[in-house]
């Protein structure tokens, strides 16, 4: 069964194979307010580890999106492009951001258990030593 890895800075990861699928934590959306803007890369964009990968907007504040693993786009996830308050609705399923082909599956090989964090961090993008089961069964991007 996957598992999700978070970042200090709220996003999860959730590696599918040689593949990785990003998002934001519920805690992130919760604290952004009403999404009403996405913006995703280009499939076949090349996204570094900690690095601004796609970027949100509420009516409160817009927010990077910070890539925890390096890899290629491959998949974005227009439906939240289209109706940007799906992220609000199921952040850590339906809300998914992009998908990509991993440049370096260790980058995801922690396997300690741990909470997604609840307050910002200081290491922008890094996926923290620490993963988590999934929360819902049988969501993939």
């Amino acid at each position: 069964m996957p598992s999700l890895r978070f970042t200090k800075d709220h996003e999860w990861v959730r590696q599918e194979g040689d593949f990785a699928v990003i998002g934001i934590t519920d805690y992130a959306q919760s604290q952004l307010g009403d999404v009403v803007y996405v913006e995703l890369p280009e499939p076949g964009r090349h996204v570094e580890q900690g690095k601004e990968a796609a970027v949100v907007e509420s009516a409160k504040a817009a927010s990077e999106v910070y890539a925890p693993v390096t890899g290629e786009v491959v998949a974005v996830n227009d439906d939240i492009v289209a109706d940007p308050a799906k992220v609000n609705a199921d952040a850590m399923g339906e809300g998914w951001f992009i998908k990509i082909r991993l440049d370096d599956p260790k980058q995801l090989s922690a396997a300690d258990r741990c909470r997604p964090p609840r307050h910002a961090g200081h290491s922008r993008g890094r996926v923290d030593r620490c993963a988590v089961r999934r929360s819902a069964a049988g969501r993939t991007a």
